[in-house]
């Protein structure tokens, strides 16, 4: 039941998310529509106070880069109001009513921001607790806990695998407002799916807020030298997300105006939609993750598995790579073919799988047990400072020539690999060091 709630939310989270910067690139920049909009205004004038003029890719970038950004801020507060007033069902129900209604307020023009207010919103309070509801079906020692999570993380993408391919379509060759509709019908049939299978979750978890003992919320200097280590891999892990970012922002608008997306279907030439390539990443996760996983089995049987660093310097290398290859193909002649998306979208999927999986596991494995919420809300803050910065950078797209701008984003995800990597020794020393010190129950929650 929880997999088919989190399916259709995804389904209507990137059925948006595929849409919304060529909405505002290719509909909303007609002259007379933005004035239309409720905040178009003050939002523009705030961003240019701070950025300068903006023309209309460079402020569609910023308002994705902010969007994105505060969907993985508020969860902190979605957690929070969970644990203290609403309890984690009520809150699910809450958060998922906001984002059907987020969803379907896109539908009309004039409701674009205040429809994305309501989206952070809904987003905050249904992410951080729907996945805390999985955890809760199993005991502490359950051997299933780990399976539950790999089925929960199919409903994922299986929900950013399709919303591209019916939402996408339907936004760009139907209208983008039906694109947008059903990414909210979308989100009604997860909230009814949840209320129809809610009285088989247990009952909700509550924080404990005794009393402390004096000293008793120390930490040890293991874990002060673990939560340091923690905090400085977030530096560079923000650098992997501004760079990784960009398939949903400045690649969906170089597949949109300098690919060749025909196809010759039985003596008909098809055009495939801009959109259909962002399920591209969600469908090589099913692909690879399996073959990444026994390669790392086979690598660990012979004593040469890449330690948890060095895997997310390797994740921020394929990053790196992936843009390399969206270099190569700006200096094809004429739109450059569809080869070279797919093998783009194929080393960023090895680079996601080689750092996102990586740090959940680590900051599961070392945080200290009282810590470990605060820790990864801000591990996972890492990815809204990321997605700002991937806004900001995404509003170079049309001031920069596109060879160069792809090699300033695989310069700034190699740097992000350098970093970790010219870390290394210290970090494995106090990671090492608290993973030793302080060995967690239930078995591991992921590789690495």
């Amino acid at each position: 039941m929880l997999f088919a709630t989190e399916m259709w939310e995804r389904f209507s989270y990137y059925g948006m998310r595929a849409l919304l910067v060529l909405y505002m690139v290719k509909h909303l920049s007609e002259p007379g529509r933005a004035e239309t909009v409720i905040g178009y205004a003050a939002l523009r004038g705030a961003l240019e106070a701070v950025f300068g003029p903006l023309g209309p890719q460079a402020f569609a970038s910023h308002v994705y880069g902010l969007y994105t950004g505060l969907v993985y801020l508020t969860p902190l507060l979605g957690g929070l109001v969970a644990d203290r007033v609403l309890g984690q069902r009520r809150t699910v129900v809450l958060g998922a009513t906001l984002m059907a209604l987020g969803h379907l307020m896109m539908a009309v023009e004039t409701l674009l921001f205040p429809a994305l207010a309501v989206l952070v919103l809904g987003s905050g309070a249904f992410k951080p607790n729907i996945s805390t509801q999985v955890g809760t079906l199993y005991g502490a020692d359950d051997a299933r806990r780990d399976r539950a999570f790999s089925i929960f993380y199919v409903g994922i993408n299986l929900g950013a695998f399709l919303a591209p391919l019916v939402c996408g379509s339907l936004g760009e060759r139907v209208g983008w407002h039906w694109g947008f509709g059903v990414a909210g019908f979308g989100m009604l049939i997860g909230l009814a799916v949840y209320l129809a299978g809610a009285r088989t979750l247990p009952p909700d978890v509550r924080t404990a807020t005794p009393t402390p003992m004096p000293g008793a919320d120390r930490m040890t200097r293991r874990e002060r030298r673990a939560v340091i280590a923690l905090l400085l891999l977030c530096v560079p892990v923000t650098l992997f997300w501004a760079t990784y970012e960009q398939e949903g922002n400045t690649v969906t608008l170089w597949a949109d105006g300098h690919t060749d997306r025909t196809v010759t279907l039985l003596g008909l030439v098809v055009e495939i939609p801009t959109t259909w390539f962002q399920a591209l990443n969600p469908l090589m996760i099913f692909l690879f993750t399996p073959l990444v996983v026994e390669l790392w089995a086979w690598q660990s049987r012979r004593g040469r598995e890449p330690s948890t660093v060095t895997k997310m310097a390797l994740g921020c290398l394929g990053v790196a790579l992936a843009n390399l290859v969206m270099a190569a193909a700006t200096l094809q002649d004429g739109r450059a073919g569809m080869a070279w998306l797919v093998a783009y979208f194929a080393v960023l999927t090895l680079g996601e799988l080689y750092l996102s999986p990586i740090g959940l596991s680590l900051v599961t494995r070392i945080a200290p047990a009282r810590h470990a919420s605060l820790l990864m809300g801000v591990w996972l803050a890492t990815s809204m400072t990321g997605n700002l910065l991937a806004g900001v950078l995404g509003s170079l797209w049309e001031r920069m020539d596109r060879t160069a701008f792809f090699l300033m984003i695989a310069a700034l995800a190699a740097s992000a690999a350098v970093i970790i990597a010219a870390a290394r020794r210290p970090l494995h020393e106090a990671l090492g060091e608290a993973a030793a010190a302080a060995p967690r129950d239930g078995g591991r929650l992921g590789p690495g």
